[in-house]
């Protein structure tokens, strides 16, 4: 029984010697950082199978609203898994509802807007594409980096 109660506590330590300097380098409190506002149209009003724009850049351990439109007459995805996995999301904005927790893929239909707010945490470069069947084919892809 003592063993497994030093065990436990073993555990404890170690996941808060983990969690504590990275707490540390990113401030006390990520949701309360300031915002830095960021637009991005999914498609055009012309029909464009693109993102505008199609390249971001975002810097690690800021905070961001990434402010998605779609102008266009057809609904796009907004994927970036990978992104997404390197990122804390505070909460999106979609309609009357706020979304928390992890997000991998955002849909929006004709006309719809949504707000992400996160923070990206791993450096990188990540792939963004829109998953409905042909708009990555025809172009409606882009990249994310997150600079140290």
């Amino acid at each position: 029984m003592q063993r497994s109660i030093e065990v436990i506590l073993a555990i404890i330590l170690c996941g808060c010697a983990i969690l504590l300097p990275a707490r540390n380098a990113f401030g006390s409190d990520l949701s309360r950082q300031p915002v830095t506002e960021v637009n991005v149209s999914l498609g055009s009003e012309t029909g464009e199978l693109k993102f505008f724009p199609n390249n971001l850049e975002f810097e690690s351990g800021k905070r961001y609203k990434l402010i998605l439109k779609n102008p266009s007459q057809q609904k796009h995805y907004f994927t970036a898994k990978s992104f997404a996995d390197a990122s804390w999301t505070q909460k999106v904005d979609a309609g009357n509802v706020e979304i928390k927790g992890a997000i991998h893929e955002l849909e929006l239909r004709s006309g719809s807007k949504a707000e992400w707010v996160f923070v990206p945490l791993k450096s990188g470069t990540y792939n963004l594409r829109c998953t409905v069947a042909g708009h990555t084919e025809a172009g409606m892809v882009g990249k994310i980096a997150i600079a140290p």
